[in-house]
Order: C-alpha cells, then sequence, then structure tokens
C-alpha cells in the first residue's frame, strides 16, 4: 500500500501524517508513507485544498486532518 500526504508542510500536514500513520500502525498494515509538496503534483493529482490523503492512487481525503479512527474505517 502506497500512502501519500500531500500539502506544502503545514501544522495540519503533519498531523494528518500522524494520523494516517498511528491507524496503519493499529491496523497492522504494511503501508509505504511518501510526503508531497510539491505544489504542481498537488495540483495535478487534483487537489485544489491541502492537506490530502491519497492511497493508491485514490484521493481519499483532503482539505481537512480526519480523526485515527475515521482514516482507519477507510483503511480496513
Amino acid at each position: 500500500m502506497l500512502i501519500k500526504i500531500l500539502g506544502g508542510g503545514c501544522a495540519n500536514c503533519d498531523k494528518l501524517y500522524a494520523n494516517t500513520e498511528e491507524a496503519v500502525k493499529e491496523l497492522g498494515l504494511n503501508a509505504e508513507f511518501e510526503k508531497v509538496t510539491d505544489s504542481i503534483e498537488i495540483a495535478k493529482a487534483g487537489i485544489m485544498k491541502t492537506p490530502a490523503l491519497v492511497v493508491d492512487d485514490k484521493v481519499v481525503f483532503y482539505g481537512r486532518v480526519p480523526t485515527v479512527e475515521t482514516i482507519k474505517k477507510y483503511l480496513k
């Protein structure tokens, strides 16, 4: 599983990364993480509001920071 966190490196981006990392850990999943901060790459993904969570090239959340529990529900 490839998980990307898209955003400019703001506090919300860091929180989304931490929440996602915790959700993956709690579920015992094997995932590779990547931070994408390049605005051109973010725009290519169709994201107009960050932070965004992309799992295996599918945009899951954007423009907000979901809780660990919310992320876990999606990843199950």
